[in-house]
């Protein structure tokens, strides 16, 4: 998700950072120009934009190889199998000669053989049969052929699960957004359009389409019930209007990243959901003033007194559906049961859901901590040992965790008869872990625990409890001096190395001479602060972002201790290599603002999605693919800043080895105004998907009836579905493949090395 501000995506959240946790450096305010004179703005030639006919491929053909099963397969080292796609700013999504792009579902496509076609010029209705809005983190789960069980080698049929994380409100209504008091059919709609949604898609004729009426489609909606497990079950902060017990919510909303679980389940990051709620201004008065508990969390999780919500739902009606997203004190009871001052509290979790059985009731994963998730990825599953899951809370100047279970890995769970429950044993307890970072490359993994003596005594908040631990992540890793990171983005396992990689996609409030706590100085594992985007030209921080890379002591995912390098970092390719291009990008696979972040299962090679707002006087967002390497091949290097009194600071990190031409290349190039993020993969590697999230939604109220003032049209403008050329844009989900039916990304008949 992008930093930019926007109406209706405005993350009041991604600044609530005001502990005294040190910076690794002190540092001063970098003075750079805007943009180096000299770039190199063409790319290679030879790609292909969606809807044009497709072109010869790039790569050998292995139509006819096998897809590997066995560990025996030759070890044949992985090659990229595609020409660089250059930059561009079209409303046209380029993917590489001799591959196929086709939109597979998009906003409003209906689930049910009931539901209308979508008319999209804002008076459809029925979202909670539609596909939803701007779509983001997703998952394939496969099918046999017959489309009734799970096949662990079903490439031809399978389950695409799919968050919905927000919504483009303009383009839902005929005439555009009525402000305040909100209409509630207009607020019903944009209810609906957020959550997860499963449909079922199928190959044929070599081409992949969704099923329209299929017994497997649905929606997951904000007012779906879902069960809260693990540690804060039951406990007083979870208790509202609606659970009086503390043992339930309804729904999810504001869905990242996803991924799914060992045991073959969705598992959907909430990330910047307090947004959608409001606090009145004489809020803390209600709650006992401004140092009550519940108060300072409230504020530490961005959400002080007096704080709109996002969409205005609140003003809807009296019904209770609406007034769930008001979270002041207005009720008499001490535990909060007869209003919804709690009802914050049951957002922020990883959520578990079966996508084959929809009797099986809907998780939230409480164990996991409460915080900005972008979604939780679990390390290389070794049988007798603990699991992990690795996350990042998508906040400037917030971590990244790490929960352990209690439960050791049985290969029995890999396939079992109850997915949910199989969940309920690796999830429901073990230890949650927040990392610090430190200069000599090395890094600690800090257990959040109530019995902590840090924690316990903490003077910011007193933590009644583990739960209370657990709701209030953020203030207990406060507590513990975690590292402040550059909005800890997706997360990505190499299936080989098991080495943990994430994105950080950037932080405007990184500085070399940082003024107040909403500002973090350079440290060796966010070492720049520099001057470039086309909106803030004077304005240092770190604006395109960096990947960085964790391997675990022993290679052990209960391991406390872990070593770090950078595996890249973002930066347009004509930019100063000793302070900003750190890893001498060239014009074929220069980027801004990483985000997204996934390795092929069946290949190896990782790709990497941007959500960019500093780069985009250049380009639309992108999508690279590479080949990852092993942390520390690379080299130390030193990064020189001048501070305000002429002195030098030094600040030196750990950068990894150089990319080139044969080891990162831009893949995919999107259309106008779009973010590229989530990706997956049919097992046999043949077809990935990928989401082309919000294009064209910059749009002012006063030009929804205009056409001409869209930045986008995309996909209408490439055929699909109605409006053609003068189409109000959607969301929609690709499906990518080779022409000649290989390995999508790779060249020949290679395959992943396995370990």
């Amino acid at each position: 998700m992008k930093e930019a501000t926007q109406v209706q995506l405005a993350h009041a959240e991604e600044d609530c950072n005001r502990s005294d946790n040190p910076s690794l450096m002190d540092v001063l305010e970098a003075r750079l120009s805007r943009r180096s004179a000299l770039r190199v703005g063409i790319g290679s030639a030879g790609a292909v934009v969606l809807g044009a006919l497709p072109l010869a491929g790039c790569g050998g053909s292995d139509a006819a190889a096998a897809a590997p099963t066995l560990p025996e397969t030759p070890k044949t080292p992985i090659s990229l199998g595609f020409q660089a796609v250059a930059k561009s700013t079209a409303d046209l999504l380029t993917v590489p000669a001799g591959y196929t792009a086709t939109v597979l579902y998009a906003l409003g496509d209906p689930l049910t053989s009931a539901t209308p076609e979508f008319r999209n010029d804002g008076t459809d209705a029925n979202f909670a049969d539609r596909a939803g809005d701007h779509h983001d983190g997703m998952e394939f789960f496969p099918l046999n052929d017959a489309g009734t069980a799970r096949d662990l080698a079903g490439s031809s049929r399978g389950i695409l699960a799919m968050n919905h994380e927000a919504t483009t409100d303009q383009f839902l209504h005929a005439a555009g957004v009525t402000v305040n008091p909100r209409p509630a059919a207009e607020a019903d709609k944009e209810v609906d359009v957020h959550g997860l949604s499963f449909v079922e898609v199928r190959k044929t004729g070599g081409k992949f389409g969704y099923v329209k009426d299929s017994a497997h489609n649905r929606r997951v909606t904000p007012l779906t019930p879902i069960l809260l497990n693990g540690p804060v079950r039951s406990n007083a902060l979870v208790k509202t209007k609606y659970s009086p017990a503390g043992t339930s919510t309804r729904g999810t909303i504001n869905n990242c990243g996803a991924s799914p679980t060992p045991w073959g389940t969705y598992f959907s990051g909430e990330e910047n959901w307090n947004g959608y709620f409001t606090r009145g201004a004489a809020d803390d008065a209600a709650r006992g003033g401004a140092t009550a508990r519940s108060v300072v969390s409230l504020v530490r999780y961005g959400k002080a007194q007096g704080a709109a919500s996002r969409h205005g739902w609140e003003t809807a009606g009296a019904d209770d559906k609406y007034a769930r997203w008001n979270i002041s004190a207005a009720g008499a009871a001490a535990e909060g049961t007869d209003d919804y001052r709690n009802e914050m509290n049951t957002y922020g979790y990883m959520v578990e859901v079966d996508p084959y059985d929809k009797s099986q009731a809907i998780r939230k994963r409480t164990a996991l901590g409460r915080f900005a998730h972008e979604l939780g990825v679990f390390g290389r599953q070794v049988a007798g040992k603990p699991l992990a899951v690795y996350m990042g809370d998508d906040s400037r100047g917030e971590y990244i965790y790490k929960f352990v279970s209690s439960a050791t890995w049985s290969e029995a769970d890999a396939n079992p008869a109850n997915r949910i429950t199989t969940g309920d044993k690796y999830l429901d307890t073990g230890k949650l872990y927040v990392a610090k970072f430190n200069a000599d490359g090395s890094g600690d993994w800090v257990e959040l625990d109530i019995g902590n003596p840090t924690i316990a005594s903490y003077t910011g908040y007193r933590f009644a409890d583990q739960a209370d631990v657990l709701v209030n992540a953020r203030l207990a890793a406060d507590a513990v001096g975690a590292t402040k990171m550059d909005r800890p983005e997706w997360c990505a396992v190499h299936p080989s190395t098991g080495e943990i990689y994430f994105t950080l996609t950037n932080n405007s409030n990184r500085r070399v001479e940082p003024v107040g706590s909403s500002q973090h100085g350079v440290d060796a594992a966010n070492p720049r602060s520099y001057t470039d985007a086309p909106s803030a030209p004077s304005t240092p921080g770190n604006i395109n972002g960096h990947i960085l890379r964790l391997r675990e002591t022993g290679n052990e995912g209960a391991a406390t201790g872990f070593n770090w390098d950078i595996y890249l970092f973002g930066a347009e390719s004509g930019m100063d290599a000793a302070r900003i291009n750190l890893s001498s990008l060239t014009a074929d696979n220069d980027f801004s603002s990483p985000d997204g972040l996934w390795f092929s299962k069946k290949t190896g090679l990782l790709f990497i999605q941007t959500d960019d707002g500093a780069y985009t006087d250049v380009t639309n967002c992108m999508m690279l693919v590479g080949k990852a390497g092993t942390l520390g091949d690379g080299s130390a290097q030193t990064i020189n800043y001048t501070k305000a009194d002429g002195s030098t600071l030094a600040v030196q990190t750990r950068v990894g080895a150089k990319p080139t031409a044969a080891t990162l290349r831009r893949f995919l190039v999107g259309p106008k105004d779009c973010e590229i993020t989530g990706i997956t993969e049919t097992p046999d590697g043949r077809a990935i998907f990928v989401n082309i999230q919000h294009p064209g939604e910059t749009i002012a109220k006063a030009n929804i009836a205009d056409p001409s003032k869209y930045l986008s049209h995309w996909p209408g403008n490439t055929g699909y579905g109605s409006g053609g050329n003068t189409a109000r844009p959607r969301s929609a989900t690709i499906v990518i493949t080779r022409n000649d039916g290989g390995l999508v990304a790779a060249d020949g008949n290679e395959v992943l090395n396995t370990y």
